[in-house]
């Protein structure tokens, strides 16, 4: 399986950073191939501009024609043709960080991610991934975040986003909270890191 890979964080030394490279590093083991993407390192540009504030367009071809910027472009061939997704970003005020989401914006545009054109306004996906990883750090506590703001980032990626690029399976880990967590409870959040990347992804036939 290929997998396309994102971690955004601004931090190289983040938690983020350590728990995508151990995710990595599982997969790569069980035979997949990765292409990954530290957004922040690769100064993306999150700003969507106005000539690619389009709901239109039928083929991946007229949508990477609409991308003037290398960089741009480079990310939507990439998510094109990749069979699996690992995200790997913080909880911050129930959302993905800016740069991430404006990602979103700039890359899971039609043509690449869906179609729009049934009258009832509902997205055909056209992502080939079959499999979808996001994994979240965040300081609320989990009965919190259930209770009180009902798990936003669960809404965005599970509800919002993925089912309507075509993504058949999404799962996602949770570590928290981070902010004074011990080194042996760090060391084993990447073991079940490890562990939910072997379980989901599984290992390449080829």
């Amino acid at each position: 399986m290929h997998i396309f890979s994102l971690v955004a964080h601004p931090r190289s030394d983040s938690f983020c950073h350590a728990i995508s490279a151990t995710a990595r590093s599982a997969l790569s083991a069980a035979g997949h191939t990765i292409e990954h993407h530290d957004l922040y390192e690769e100064g993306f540009d999150p700003c969507l501009s106005p000539d690619e504030a389009y709901t239109i367009g039928d083929t991946l071809e007229e949508a990477l024609a609409r991308a003037a910027d290398p960089v741009l472009r480079s990310h939507r061939e990439g998510v094109g043709k990749a069979e699996g997704l690992l995200v790997v970003h913080p909880n911050w005020w129930g959302k993905p960080p800016a740069i991430l989401a404006g990602w979103i914006d700039r890359i899971l545009v039609p043509g690449v991610a869906y179609r729009l054109q049934s009258t009832d306004g509902l997205p055909d996906g056209l992502l080939g991934m079959t499999k979808a990883l996001v994994i979240n750090t965040s300081d609320t506590e989990a009965e919190r975040e259930d209770r009180d703001l009902g798990d936003p980032l669960q809404l965005i990626w599970g509800n919002c986003v993925l089912p309507y690029c075509g993504v058949e399976h999404f799962e996602r880990l949770i570590f928290r909270p981070v902010n004074g967590s011990l080194p042996e409870e760090r060391a084993r959040w990447l073991e079940q890191t490890q562990v939910k990347c072997r379980a989901l992804f599984g290992a390449n036939q080829e």
